[in-house]
């Protein structure tokens, strides 16, 4: 009865179509997959892979990925993929294979890479499945994690809303919590646009500077795999440590949720002291957390307007576009969508995330609606 509440509590008009379960006693493997709405065409989001990973979340971030591609005009719907287990297992690749053996027969679901997953993960995938993106670039693939694509959205649309607070962004400070893959590549695109990044986090803690840190010294990149190491606690000595707690309470212009779920709730939405948030992770926000900073005064963009650069390049890796192709479709994207939600929140007062959820259910609508009548 606890899966059916949480299954039925989150249904609406537009789904979710389908909730799914795998189990393998033999790998102690269990998987979700929830596909949300596929008006649009068959449903694409990436698959997580974390040790306390719920159907709840699975079932809120396949949502999350329907609205993000509805409103970035992106012919496919939304879903999202789960394994419950720990990303660092020695059999992992085993997990994938078993877990994408499990996806085989769900045609309308195109997986991709996710918290826990790489491009290599997705090589097993498409073996098995005949389907996957964010692969390699010896398959053809265009690499999210690697050219940082969710992080450069993130950085587009953070320029494009700071005209709305009359931010001015080589002036600006910014926070990073989630110092993965997201918040790596948005570290490195907002300091490009002049951000003056003073602290960023992960799950062990994190490190301040308010005179600005240095990429260089917060990570080391083995030139064989491609895999960072973060430093601060050991090498950075130009900062002070401190907790992901205290992160959220520094004084910035741009806060960047970038790792999981409702990392800002009412429980800690007093502590919130930038000008703007900037999601670089689905769902970082409640709603109601959301809801009180707007009333205070504090810009939030909707994270499924922010964060859609990952699966845009996704998009255009499945149409075998170029990287190229997919930075230029990001910012377009994602600059005319920020300024649409934002237009219309100021407009008719209403907070960003009742226009991002306006625009994008509409369009949802209408493809159900011709759907109904062929």
């Amino acid at each position: 009865m606890g899966a059916e509440k949480e299954i039925f509590g989150y249904a609406d008009e537009f789904g979710p179509q389908k909730v799914m379960y795998f189990y393998s006693p033999k790998l102690d493997l269990r998987g979700i997959l929830v596909v949300d709405n596929t008006a649009l065409g068959p449903a694409i989001g990436g698959i997580r892979m974390v040790p306390d990973l719920t159907t709840e979340e699975v079932i809120r971030l396949a949502r999350a990925m329907t609205l993000k591609n509805s409103i970035a005009g992106i012919p496919h719907g939304g879903a999202k993929g789960g394994i419950i287990g720990d990303p660092m297992a020695p059999n992992k690749a085993e997990i994938i294979r078993a877990y994408a053996e499990f996806l085989r027969p769900h045609q309308d679901y195109i997986p991709g890479p996710d918290m826990g997953l790489n491009e290599h993960s997705m090589v097993i995938i498409r073996r098995q499945t005949g389907r996957a993106i964010g692969l390699p670039r010896e398959l053809g693939g265009i690499p999210l994690n690697e050219i940082g694509s969710t992080g450069f959205g993130v950085a587009e649309a953070a320029e494009m809303a700071a005209g709305y607070i009359n931010l001015d962004l080589t002036r600006a400070t910014g926070a990073i919590e989630g110092f993965g893959a997201v918040g790596t590549a948005a570290f490195r695109f907002l300091t490009g646009k002049g951000v003056r990044v003073v602290a960023v986090s992960d799950i062990n803690g994190g490190i301040y500077n308010p005179e600005g840190l240095k990429f260089d010294g917060l990570v080391e990149v083995d030139p064989q795999t491609g895999r960072m190491t973060k430093l601060w606690n050991r090498n950075y000595k130009d900062g002070q440590l401190l907790s992901g707690a205290e992160l959220f309470k520094l004084d910035v212009d741009i806060l960047v949720p970038g790792a999981r779920p409702d990392v800002i709730t009412m429980g800690n939405v007093r502590d919130i002291n930038a000008r703007m948030i900037v999601p670089g992770a689905n769902i970082a926000v409640t709603l109601e957390a959301e809801k009180y900073l707007a009333d205070k005064g504090i810009l939030v963009v909707p994270d499924f307007v922010a964060n859609a650069g990952g699966v845009i390049t996704g998009v255009v890796e499945w149409k075998r576009g170029t990287e190229e192709e997919a930075f230029q479709t990001i910012k377009e994207k994602i600059r005319q969508n920020v300024k649409a939600v934002l237009d219309l929140s100021y407009k008719e007062k209403i907070y960003p995330r009742e226009a991002a959820e306006r625009l994008a259910k509409e369009r949802v609508r209408e493809a159900m609606r011709a759907r109904r009548r062929t």
